[in-house]
């Protein structure tokens, strides 16, 4: 869908500098690489997580809800939680199955994010390959339906006596590695033209106070 006359209709309302800075992230946006969270039931793991999906390029987060609900803190997640495209998978008997279908269906490897000695390391991972990484509740991990569904297993490298690292640390240190790593070769990880504007448009709703008032003038 062509959404020009709107954006154009909207950008009225936003200052050169901020359709500037939007127009800069998105260059740098990407889908080649998305985050799965599964049942986080702490704010504060969810919040920091979605902030480094924010600073190293990632539109979209998953979050599966099977026993806890979650949600992100502004004071943790800084606002990053505004710039996101949010898929919740809360409505189903087995939630994390819906996800996995939804995500594979788009082209998307699934990547367990596990500490087991089987799993390979981060620097190592391929990342020419459209790629899910899901990360699991706190203290247990990721379930066992993501473990055998996985098409690989993944880990941070570790050298002390301390066996796993607070999830939304090692969401950081991977999402650091393989999105620096990408766009260091040819593969066509930025969004498309049309991800791009569907994109920019969602940005310019979420900056506009009164937006609603102002989508139905322009509806009028």
């Amino acid at each position: 869908m062509d959404h020009s006359k709107l954006i154009a209709y909207l950008e009225a309302f936003v200052t050169e500098e901020r359709k500037e800075t939007f127009q800069k992230v998105l260059q740098n946006r990407t889908r080649h690489f998305t985050v799965i969270l599964e049942d986080l039931y702490q704010k504060h793991n969810t919040s920091a997580i979605t902030r480094s999906c924010d600073i190293f390029g990632i539109q979209d987060l998953h979050i599966i809800e099977n026993k806890y609900q979650t949600y992100v803190s502004n004071q943790v997640g800084k606002g990053s939680q505004k710039w996101l495209t949010f898929h919740r998978y809360n409505q189903e008997l087995h939630n994390t199955q819906a996800c996995i279908d939804a995500v594979r269906a788009k082209g998307y490897q699934i990547i367990a994010t596990t500490p087991h000695e089987t799993s390979e390391f981060v620097g190592n991972f391929d990342i020419t390959k459209k790629a899910a990484f899901v990360f699991g509740v706190e203290k247990e991990g990721v379930s066992d339906m993501v473990l055998a569904q996985a098409d690989a297993h993944l880990k941070v490298p570790m050298y002390g006596f301390t066996e796993s690292l607070n999830v939304s640390v090692a969401a950081a240190i991977v999402l650091q590695n393989v999105s620096s790593r990408l766009r260091d070769t040819p593969v066509p990880w930025q969004l498309s033209a049309d991800e791009k504007q569907a994109v920019y448009l969602q940005w310019l709703q979420k900056s506009i106070k009164s937006i609603d008032k102002i989508l139905k003038r322009y509806e009028e």
